[in-house]
């Protein structure tokens, strides 16, 4: 496998008129369990049995945390004809306001943490364990709408954007066959009700070759074990969070064949230390839920990023816009890139990162970077207040900062700042906290973010009275 931002594009898939539920022969493994492997005609069975339960309601979430109970769950949402809905999050308020809009919303689960107040269906109490396998793979049509995706709201409101059967299934053939993966147990840290987790772990395995560790490991030992249990080649599927957490545990790890990292920026010295410790080739993946997975790259390689398979970008006055291959439309991307040629390009930051104080420009990706580039800095992000954000006249007057750091205290972390920025960029205040409030992919939402911000600005204030 070479460079992403090397590799001669592959001819896009043709979008066909059918898709099965997965490309694998019946036969073929498709999960991978600690003490048994299951086939894609066990999984095809499995969703035909599952179906007939889905009597009632147009509209499903997924809550199985079980990777395979839930490629079950949405094969078997698609053959009852509904809809699968994703939402960013099972909170208490969300699932309110997504019940206020679908009130036929019904939940399938198996039996862990499924959102409370909505009628839901235990998977496994439909599923017979000796039932023969199918030797045949269902087909569902190309045009019919499979999922509604909602964004994470990291920068405002979530918001729905429908996917088609047929181009998901362009997608996991199109990122298999990027990075090589055919072939690979991947082990996943995300979830699957995540974008970047439903597209690099379900839809590879259904539709790019390979197979699937069945549960969702999130601890270091755990990982460390999921990756011992899955056959070889395996490929680990997570977040700059997650890689971060499980070097620093020092764990003896077993050799992967495959690492993907996607959801927040990773640095090149992160990416170094990966591959090194993991002894294989780390990739990161760059997209959006609007437009679906969109390019990789090999940040040990260079920062160049080169698109997927049949999508192609366009810029202009607007900004850059994607359309092709998997993507439903044409989209119109919230971050600002710099094209290299047709098919490469630079990501210099979101558009909504770009922050003007006393006339000079830079993002928050930026200044963020430099931060968590300090030692003793564990974690840490900068923050746009309430109140500058809500001036609307383009121009701040000061930015704040969140650091998790133990062994560093404030005067040192400011001194190194300034080492390393303009001083009008400095934070003002810099807050040190236990711990960045992340959510289950490892991404920091703005809401949380202020939350913490006016949190901790309160305990401060109360201190000092």
């Amino acid at each position: 496998m070479g460079d992403s931002a090397r590799v001669a594009l592959a001819p896009p898939c043709p979008l066909q008129a059918r898709y099965p539920l997965s490309h694998h022969a019946p036969d073929e493994v498709l999960a991978y369990f600690p003490d048994k492997r299951l086939t894609a005609g066990r999984f095809f069975r499995d969703a035909l049995m599952l179906a007939p339960a889905l009597t009632s309601g147009g509209h499903v979430i997924n809550a199985c945390h079980d990777r395979y109970l839930f490629a079950v769950s949405l094969a078997a949402t698609l053959l009852a004809g509904k809809l699968t809905l994703m939402p960013p999050s099972f909170a208490t308020q969300a699932m309110g306001q997504l019940q206020a809009g679908y009130p036929d919303l019904r939940c399938l689960h198996d039996g862990r943490d499924w959102p409370e107040g909505i009628p839901g269906i235990r998977v496994q109490d439909h599923l017979v364990a000796n039932a023969p396998p199918c030797d045949t793979a269902p087909l569902i049509d190309a045009d019919r709408v499979a999922t509604v995706m909602f964004t994470s709201g990291s920068t405002g409101e979530p918001t729905a954007h429908s996917k088609t059967w047929g181009r998901l299934c362009i997608n996991g053939a199109g990122e298999s066959a990027r990075l090589g993966a055919a072939g690979m147990t991947i082990v996943a840290t995300v979830p699957a009700q995540h974008m970047y987790g439903f597209e690099s772990s379900v839809l590879m395995a259904l539709h790019g070759g390979a197979s699937c560790w069945h549960g969702r490991p999130f601890y270091p030992a755990d990982i460390a074990e999921a990756l011992a249990a899955a056959p070889a080649p395996r490929m680990l599927v997570s977040t700059p969070f997650h890689l971060a957490t499980l070097l620093e545990a020092g764990l003896k790890l077993p050799a992967c064949d495959l690492v993907l990292s996607a959801t927040a920026p990773l640095s090149a010295e992160l990416a170094e230390r990966c591959e090194a410790t993991l002894s294989a080739p780390l990739f990161e993946i760059y997209g959006c839920t609007e437009s679906g997975q969109l390019a990789s790259r090999r940040p040990v390689h260079g920062p160049v990023w080169q698109l997927f398979p049949g999508v192609q970008m366009a810029l202009d006055a607007q900004g850059a816009w994607v359309h092709g291959g998997h993507v439903e439309g044409r989209v119109l991307l919230s971050d600002h890139i710099e094209a290299e040629d047709a098919d490469r390009f630079f990501l210099r930051g979101r558009n909504a990162d770009m922050v003007n104080v006393a006339g000079k420009r830079t993002s928050l990706a930026h200044l963020n970077a430099l931060l968590l580039g300090i030692p003793g800095v564990v974690e840490g992000c900068f923050v746009q207040p309430d109140d500058e954000a809500a001036a609307g006249d383009g121009v701040i007057h000061r930015l704040a900062a969140l650091v998790v750091s133990p062994s560093v205290d404030e005067a040192a972390l400011l001194a190194a700042l300034r080492a390393r920025i303009d001083p009008v960029f400095l934070p003002r205040p810099l807050l040190r906290v236990d711990a960045m409030p992340r959510n289950a992919t490892g991404k920091l939402v703005r809401a949380d973010i202020m939350a913490l911000y006016r949190e901790r600005q309160r305990k401060l204030a109360s201190d000092n009275a």
